[in-house]
């Protein structure tokens, strides 16, 4: 199923704990407005494929991968994504798309080793984080 010109289900879905991931409906509406108003539209500033680390997370999931409790994988509000340019990911979402959460995560101070971003139909926060050394700072 598409969710957008450029991701598909499939591509948000994947895991591999072989553990069922399968959203209902609620969550795969999250899934597309995640995909319609940040990835898409981040893919198309970007200009090249972005890779999908991990999208949606059963709860089953989300505990084999060692996920938050509140995890808005979950939800299907979520993804984390990396590509050549990390850094550059992270400021286009910062500086161009609206969010709910995004995070620089890990890596160091030129570039993360991916980029957690989340959206929510409505009340985004536009929290801007980095996670370092396995604490959650304002950046």
């Amino acid at each position: 199923m598409q969710l957008s010109e450029n991701f598909t289900l499939a591509e948000l879905t994947v895991t591999s704990t072989m553990l069922p991931n399968r959203p209902n409906d609620a969550q795969l509406d999250a899934l597309k407005q995640l995909a319609k108003n940040v990835l898409q539209p981040l893919r198309s500033l970007y200009g090249r494929p972005i890779d999908v680390n991990s999208g949606f997370r059963s709860v089953s999931v989300n505990i084999s991968v060692g996920g938050a409790k509140n995890s808005q994988h979950c939800k299907g509000e979520a993804a984390d994504l990396s590509c050549d340019e990390n850094a550059l990911l992270f400021n286009l979402v910062r500086n161009h798309l609206d969010f709910d959460q995004l995070i620089w995560e890990g890596g160091n101070a030129i570039a993360p080793e991916w980029v957690h971003v989340s959206y929510k139909a409505s009340g985004n926060r536009k929290d801007v984080l980095q996670m370092r050394s396995g604490k959650y700072t304002a950046i």
